[in-house]
Order: C-alpha cells, then structure tokens, then sequence
C-alpha cells in the first residue's frame, strides 16, 4: 500500500510537471508584436546589467519582470527573477516561487536551477526538501562541472543537517526591529555601539542631497543615533569628514565612543580610524601598511584596552578566504606585524564581521564554515589558557538559514544588534536588537500537603519560584565625568588603568574634550588601579579589586579634580598595607610612584602624608598604626631621592572620618592614606 501510495505521488508530480508548459518569446505566443519586441529588450537589458562585474540585480529584476508582464510562464525570466531576488539578499524568501514556477515550466531550463531550488528550500526551512535538490543536482554533473560544482552543494547538505539540529532547541530571545527612528526605506545595517549602549553608528544607503551616485546605486554613509531613556534618538548624517562622495562604511568603535574604525574601498578595500574631538571627529588616518595591504580589510574591532584591533584580511598566507587578525600598538605607537588567530576560528571558508567583547576575551564574529545553518552564521569564542576555545554557533532564531552579519553585543550581555533583510521590516536591510531572556524559569508546584482536602482552615502559602538569573559577563563599566572641584567644568583628563599587583600599565583613556566624559572597561580578575591626571591638578585616584567572580556592574562616578593649591589633599586609594601592620603590600607601588612623580615634576612642593583608621580598636592603637603607615610611605619617598625636609607625616587615628563608622563600607572608607600640599 505504501509503495502504491508514493509510486502515485511520483506520478502525479510528473504529470503536474508535464502539464506545465514553457512559453518562449515568439510571435507563436505573443501576437502583439509591439510587445513581443519591448519584452525580448528589456531581457536583453536585464541579460547584459547582470553580466556586469557589480551588476545591479534589482535593475536587472525590474525588466525581467517587464517582460513577465508580457508572457508570465517563460521558465528563463521566473528563473532569472528568482536569481534576481536570491542575490540581491532582501527577503530572499520570495525567491523560492520563481524557482518552482521555472522548473515546472522546464525543469532543464538553467544548468543551476536545482542548486537554487535546493538554495530556495534550505532558506524556508524546508531542510530535507533541500536536501534532495542538492543531492539531483550532484547527479546531473559531470566531467569539469562535477570537478567546479560539487563541493559547494555537499557543503550546503551539511548546512541542513546542521539546520535541522539547532532548530531543536530555541535560544530565549526576543527579536525586534529597532524601529524608524534608526531604519529607512533603504538598506541601514552594519550597527556599532559603545560598551554602555549610549551611542549607536551604522551605515546606510539612504540618499544624501548633493552626493552623486554610480551607475544609479545609493553610497554607503555613516549616520550616529543616541540612546536616552531606553530610547534611540532619531539617526543623524554624520557628514564630514567621516562620508565623502564615496563608499564610507563603519566597522567598529571604542568602548567609550572615543575612535571609530571606518572602511573605505580604496585600494581594496582599507580601514581607517577617527578620533572624537568634542562633538567633531578627526580626518580618518588610514591604518599603516602591516594591517591595510592590496587585499581586502574588511572589518575591525577595538579590543576593551584600545591597544589592539582585530580586523578580517584576505591577503595570502591566511586558512582560507577572509581570515581574522590581529594586530597591537606599542608604547611609541607602532603596530605590530598582524597574527592569524588560527585554525580553531579561521577555517578554508569565510570568516567576516569581527566584534570583540569588553570582557577583554570574547570575539563574535561570522562564518560561513564550523557548523553554520546556511551562510554566515554568528559564533562566539573566548581566550582560555592562551588560546581560542572550539566557536559556538549561537542558535536559532540569532542565526537563520540566510546570512547574519554584523553582530555586536552590550557589555551587559543582555542586549546585542545586528541587521538582517527580514520580511516587514522598515526597508531593505534593518537593523534590529537581540534581547537575551535567560533561562526559563521552572513551575514549583505547591508542596504535596497543601493540595490534600483539609477540613480546617486550610493552609494558604504564597511559593514564589527564584528568579531566574540571565547569564551575564563578568566585566565593570567605570563611567561618568572628570570636572574641576571649584567651577564644575568639564576638564579634558588622562585615564591610567593599571594591574596593581604586576605593577603594569594596562592601558591609556582620555576624557571627551568637550564634555568631560570617560567610560572604562575592567574585565573581572584583577586589582586595578586607576589614576585621573590633568595638567595642573592633583591626581586622583580609584580602585577597584574585581574577581574572577565578579559579575557584571555599572558604575557611573563623578570624579573632581583638585587644583595643585596648598592645603588641598587627596586620598591615596591605591595604598595597601598588611592587617593591623605599616609593612607596604607589593600592590602599592604603582600609587606611590605617581606620587613620586608629581614630586619630581613639582620640586618646590612640600606635602604632608597622613594615616587614618576606623574605630575599631583604642584611640591609642589607632593613632599608633597610623602614624607608622604614614612614615612608611615618607620613607618609600625618600628612599627614591625626594629630600626629606619636603616631607612629613602625621597619624590621626579615627579622628578625621569621611564616612560613619557604622558599616562595614564605611569603615573602609576611614581606612585611608591622604596626603596633603603644605607648601608649593
């Protein structure tokens, strides 16, 4: 009965088949002669736009469609608008239907047609269906064209398979177009954001009064939107120097906004960066010739420090296609010859669209080689132990059957973007945010004892299950604004990140010219240390011991500078001693030589360094052990050549406090080295 059953199937498909009848463009078919001529031309037209080296494949679709107008069931023109549609890459859904129509009409009609149907299927999910075309289409090769052909179409069956597993199991998230105030009628994609979500830059290709256009095709700009209120402002025209007349794409931007990395497509294609000045950006400076080459450099992405770029090449000697580099500045500003991060993330395929995290260890980017569902699919990889672990395909629905490109991620985890050319978006390509929901929460039903029936009163218990906790980074955002204390100004401040226990400088930040605004990233792991300097002012310190455990925090700080006038004193933060001892702890050192070297610079200036506590323990005890920390950091001065007669040092116990002693935040607070400017 089952072979009956599908025998017949087999049948009437043929017969469905048969039935189907290809018209061709003859004076046979189409009696008005008129419009038998204007359809064959415009095919003719359509025939040479897409034999162009950049053909226009909307153009091209436009006069295939003409002349489908004119004789709907020529299986050529429904091929060739589905061709159209396919790689033009907006709703490349709607291309399926001309593919069938094609092959029904004549199923010989183009060599590729059942790779397209094959390509057509695997885009709408229908992944066996795929399957089956892919598997035609390798039996009706042969000789140079099986030799050309085949490896692509068995790469496309593993693509399905892959489909059909990650389609099990749904990633928690919500999928939302970001809405008109970012997306236009046009194609607006390849979104950027700073580590706090507070400014968003994409590009567009949006029309631009006054700027021409090549062979009808709209140019790339850069256009910049800011969040407040959990809301994008409307998408501004960056203009410039950042756009010319040109192709100006935006491909990465610093955590705190300050430099951006821009693509332009001369010499095949190169990278750029601009730096913030207020609300102005610099003239992009193309990056030197060990990162941009003859080849195509097609994204970058700062790494949380700023010291680095990860950036996509296809210049020789790489695994594949488009391989990820990277490549660090030295101290005298010098970068270094670019490495390949390998062949755990870079295969023979394509890897594109880097973006690396704030984390300081996690690179998303896509692919279409590991175990992608079709075309690029978005992974993630993190650096453990000094190398790249095995990338992640982050599942369905992030990642679709069609290309998904462009991904970047909050420093919280909990929001990413990303442009895609989804059915009912605003226009072509739209960008939309991803919101991670974390892990679903499980029903507790009420204990067994509370559902029996009970004949006194029963027992009401409200049972609340724990919230579930969204899986974020292990990362804080140090952010705010360096004013001075008196007028409340802004003031333009240099940012020292350090590791205090290697006593290393991490990484240089500078604050935004014109408003004073910083934003940090400290990657959970190690005590930093933090020093605010401005030319003039007393430098101000912060630290933060943050460990592996840490999760994520935002922490917005205004920090005002003292001027370098006597009687003004400063809190030493990054001052640490052993429990109940005036030994100075290893982490010290990187605090004392700031100080150090604000003494050398100022040599008239005399300064009195001074030792608190909590109340914990006798007033004597207290003023003891404050007294001798204070000596031990005069003798740390001295001994590195600051004569003694500018120094002095004084312990005050628990008698200055600058917090209750009531807690345990506040005692911390009291427990504090100062130091204080007696003459200058």
């Amino acid at each position: 009965m089952k072979k009956y059953i599908i025998t017949s199937l087999v049948v009437f498909s043929f017969i469905l088949v048969s039935k189907a009848q290809n018209v061709e463009f003859t004076r046979a078919n189409i009696s008005d002669k008129k419009q038998l001529k204007e359809a064959v031309k415009n095919i003719n037209i359509a025939d040479k736009i897409l034999a162009d080296v950049y053909p226009d494949y909307n153009k091209a679709m436009e006069h295939y469609q003409l002349a489908q107008s004119v004789n709907p069931n020529n299986a050529y023109v429904n091929y060739q608008i589905g061709y159209c549609i396919y790689n033009s890459k907006v709703n490349r859904v709607a291309s399926l239907e001309y593919f069938n129509k094609a092959y029904k009409l004549k199923p010989d009609c183009e060599a590729e047609v059942l790779y397209y149907l094959g390509l057509g299927n695997q885009i709408t999910y229908n992944f066996d269906k795929a399957i089956e075309y892919y598997r035609l289409y390798i039996n009706s090769l042969s000789g140079a064209r099986l030799a050309e052909n085949s490896d692509k179409a068995y790469k496309r069956i593993s693509e399905c398979e892959n489909g059909k597993i990650l389609i099990q199991k749904e990633e928690r998230v919500f999928i939302d177009n970001i809405g008109p105030e970012i997306n236009s009628e046009y194609d607006d994609y390849g979104p950027v954001i700073t580590a706090d979500e507070s400014i968003l830059m994409f590009t567009s290709k949006r029309p631009i009064e006054g700027q021409n256009t090549k062979r009808g095709e709209l140019f790339e700009n850069i256009y910049l939107s800011n969040r407040k209120n959990k809301s994008w402002s409307k998408a501004v025209y960056t203009g410039k120097p950042l756009n010319t007349d040109y192709h100006d794409a935006i491909k990465g931007i610093s955590n705190d906004g300050s430099r951006i990395i821009i693509y332009r497509g001369d010499n095949g294609g190169d990278l750029y960066i601009s730096k913030a000045s207020g609300d102005n950006w610099s003239r992009p400076d193309r990056l030197p010739k060990q990162i941009n080459t003859n080849f195509h450099e097609a994204s970058g992405s700062f790494s949380y420090d700023g010291k680095s770029v990860y950036f996509v090449s296809d210049k020789p000697g790489g695994q594949g296609g488009h391989d990820i580099y990277f490549s660090t500045m030295n101290e005298r500003g010098r970068w270094s010859e670019p490495q390949n991060l390998g062949a755990v993330v870079n295969t023979p395929y394509e890897e594109i669209s880097v973006f690396a995290h704030p984390d300081g260890k996690t690179l998303y980017f896509s692919s279409n080689g590991h175990n992608t569902m079709g075309g690029y699919d978005i992974f993630k990889t993190t650096y453990e132990n000094g190398q790249w672990t095995e990338p992640v395909n982050l599942g369905h629905p992030i990642n679709t059957p069609d290309d998904d490109v462009f991904f970047v991620i909050a420093a919280s985890g909990r929001r990413a973007y990303y442009s895609s050319a989804k059915e009912g978006g605003v226009g072509g390509q739209d960008i939309y945010m991803i919101t991670f929901l974390g892990p679903e929460k499980i029903f507790v039903n009420n204990n067994e004892d509370n559902l029996l029936a009970n004949k006194t009163k029963p027992i009401r218990e409200k049972f609340i299950a724990p919230e579930v906790e969204i899986v974020e980074t292990s990362l804080t955002l140090l952010k705010g604004i360096v004013i001075d204390e008196k007028t409340r100004e802004p003031i333009y401040a240099e940012i020292e990140l350090y590791d205090n226990e290697k006593a290393e400088l991490l990484a240089t930040f500078q604050t935004n010219a014109k408003t004073g605004r910083y934003l940090v990233s400290l990657p959970s792991g190690k005590n930093y240390g933090i020093a605010i300097k401005a030319d003039k002012y007393l430098f101000h310190s912060e630290n933060f011991d943050l460990p592996d455990s840490a999760k994520y925090q935002e922490i917005e700080k205004e920090i005002a500078l003292k001027k370098m006038e006597v009687g003004q004193k400063i809190v030493l933060r990054n001052i640490f001693f052993d429990f109940n001892k005036s030994s100075l702890r290893p982490e010290s050192n990187v605090e004392l030589e700031n100080l150090l070297k604000l003494l050398n610079e100022n040599t008239k200036m005399k300064i009195e360094i001074s030792g608190h506590t909590d109340n914990v323990g006798s007033a004597q005890y207290n003023k003891k052990l404050s007294e001798s920390r204070a000596k031990s950091v005069v003798d740390y001065l001295t001994s590195k050549g600051i004569n003694k007669d500018r120094l002095s040092f004084a312990g005050y116990g628990f008698d200055e406090p600058i917090a209750p002693n009531d807690t345990e935040e506040g005692r911390q607070l009291n427990r504090r080295t100062e130091f204080k400017i007696v003459q200058n």
